[in-house]
C-alpha cells in the first residue's frame, strides 16, 4: 500500500497544475446542488416513468404516481435511466459553462491494465471481508430490490439500470464533478493538491454513503469504504474509467448473488 500510495503522490505532483475551474464559493453551491439534483432527478425519473408505463395511475396525483411508481420494478429502472441522463447532461452544461473541457475535467482517459487488476484485487478482498462480515451479523442489504424484483417486467431491464446505468452516472458525480472540483481548490503546490485529494476523497466518500437513504447504518459504513475504494483507483489511476469499472463489478457481484439466492 505505500508504494501504491507514493505512486499515487508522484502521479499528482507531475501532473500539469491549472487554475481551478470553480471558486470555493462555487464548489460548496456545487456540492450541495448535485446532491439536490440526484434526489430530483430520480423524482423525475419515477414521474415520468410512472406516467408512462402505469396506465392505471395516469390521471392519480403526484403522491400516488411517486407511491406506485417507486416499488414497480419496471418504473424504477426506467427512472434510473431518465434521471442518469438528466445528470449527465448537466455536469458537461456546468462543465462546458466555466469553459472547460467535460471529458478532461472527469478524466474519463485510459487506465493502466496492471493498475487496474491491482485495484480489481483491492475489490476483491473488500468483498469477500463484507461479505463475510454481512453473513456474520446476518444483515440482508439488497431487502429493498424484493418488490422491485417481484414487478419488473424483465429482471435484465432491472440489472442493466442497477449494474450498468447507477454506477456510471454515480462515478460521474461524486469521484468525477465533485471529486475534481474539491481537489483542484489545493493547487498551491504537489503537497497541498495530495491533501486535496485527500480531502475529496473523504467528503465525497460519506456524502455517496449518506445518500443511499435505502440502507441502515452498518451498509452506510461499509459503502463509505467502498467509496474509498473508488476515491484510491481514481487516484491511483489517473482516470474515472476506473472507478466506473470497479463500481459494476461490485454491483454486479451484489446482483448476481441476490438473483442465485431467488432462483
Amino acid at each position: 500500500m505505500p508504494n501504491h500510495f507514493s505512486a499515487a503522490k508522484q502521479r499528482l505532483i507531475n501532473s500539469p497544475k491549472r487554475l481551478p475551474l470553480f471558486s470555493r464559493l462555487e464548489v460548496f453551491l456545487l456540492t450541495i446542488g448535485m446532491v439536490v439534483a440526484f434526489f430530483i432527478s430520480q423524482l423525475l425519473g419515477v414521474y415520468i416513468a410512472g406516467k408512462l408505463l402505469l396506465p392505471a395511475i395516469k390521471s392519480a396525483n403526484v403522491a400516488d404516481v411517486f407511491f406506485y411508481g417507486s416499488s414497480n420494478g419496471t418504473v424504477v429502472s426506467v427512472s434510473i435511466m431518465i434521471g442518469g441522463v438528466l445528470l449527465v447532461a448537466l455536469i458537461v452544461m456546468l462543465i462546458r459553462l466555466k469553459g472547460g473541457n467535460w471529458q478532461r475535467y472527469l478524466a474519463l482517459n485510459p487506465f493502466s491494465v496492471a493498475v487496474g487488476v491491482g485495484m480489481l484485487g483491492i475489490l476483491l478482498i473488500f468483498m469477500i471481508g463484507s461479505q463475510a462480515l454481512t453473513y456474520w451479523l446476518d444483515k440482508s442489504p439488497l431487502v429493498f430490490v424484493d418488490p422491485l424484483y417481484q414487478s419488473v417486467s424483465s429482471v435484465w431491464l432491472l440489472v442493466f439500470a442497477m449494474v450498468i446505468v447507477a454506477p456510471l452516472y454515480e462515478e460521474l458525480v461524486f469521484r468525477g464533478i465533485l471529486w475534481s472540483a474539491i481537489t483542484e481548490q489545493f493547487v498551491a503546490s504537489p503537497s497541498q493538491e495530495l491533501r486535496g485529494a485527500i480531502i475529496a476523497s473523504i467528503v465525497t466518500s460519506v456524502i455517496f454513503a449518506v445518500i443511499h437513504l435505502q440502507y441502515g447504518v452498518y451498509e452506510i459504513s461499509t459503502i463509505v469504504v467502498l467509496a474509498l475504494i473508488f476515491c484510491y483507483a481514481r487516484i491511483k489511476s489517473g482516470s474515472l474509467l476506473l472507478p466506473m469499472l470497479l463500481h459494476i463489478v461490485n454491483n454486479g457481484a451484489a446482483m448476481g448473488q441476490y438473483l442465485a439466492q431467488t432462483a
